[in-house]
């Protein structure tokens, strides 16, 4: 059987709603036991593939995109909170939101028409993701050719780059001792971040 949205008793926005609130939680109880702090919701299995629909997906959000182009101004404040709430409210997508907000407000109004969202969107996304690109390699120094093949391999295994020898061989400068643990993890964090901000359900 498969579950489609038409198949729910509530309307999508109140659902979007519901699967936001769900995440914020689960991502919070998530940052808790990372920084071991004490919480009554520690063991609960979240089960988030229970709330894991196929049809949140880019294809869903840029056909949302296109009926908000041709909406008129009522309609489309419920578009725009539709669209916001559902890449909220998706495990996968949810690091998007910022990017798709910016795109709403920053690249919609320059397009032509509704049918030119899908390619408006990918130029916009390739720009974003390579400004962010530039941006990591400048701000810890790191060589840009070994990090695109580490986020290559990463993309290609579904594996995390190990902080040695995959992280700490990107970096440019010299570090001293006591830096190459705390450098190596943030380094770390924010190639995951990046990987899954702009591939990790982007790519195809």
């Amino acid at each position: 059987m498969t579950f489609a949205i038409t198949s729910l008793a509530l309307p999508a926005q109140r659902f979007a709603d519901y699967r936001s609130a769900y995440l914020d939680l689960y991502d919070k109880v998530k940052t808790d036991n990372q920084k071991e702090k004490a919480s009554i919701l520690k063991d609960v299995d979240f089960e988030l593939e229970l709330i894991h629909r196929d049809v949140i997906n880019v294809q869903y959000i840029l056909t949302l995109l296109a009926q908000l182009y041709d909406a008129d101004e009522t309609e489309g404040q419920t578009l725009r909170k539709l669209v916001l709430d559902s890449v909220a409210g998706d495990i996968e997508l949810r690091s998007k939101r910022e990017l798709i907000e910016k795109f709403i407000d920053t690249a919609m109004p320059d397009v032509d028409s509704a049918a030119e969202i899908p390619d408006c969107f990918e130029e916009f996304w390739e720009q974003e993701r390579e400004s962010s690109f530039d941006a990591l390699c400048k701000e810890e120094q790191l060589d840009a050719d070994k990090l695109k093949k580490v986020i290559d391999r990463y993309v290609y295994t579904g594996k995390k780059p190990l902080p040695d020898p995959d992280i700490i061989q990107l970096i440019t400068r010299p570090l001293k001792l006591a830096e190459r643990g705390p450098t190596r993890k943030r380094v770390l964090d924010k190639v995951v971040e990046h990987v899954e901000t702009f591939i990790h359900g982007i790519a195809a």
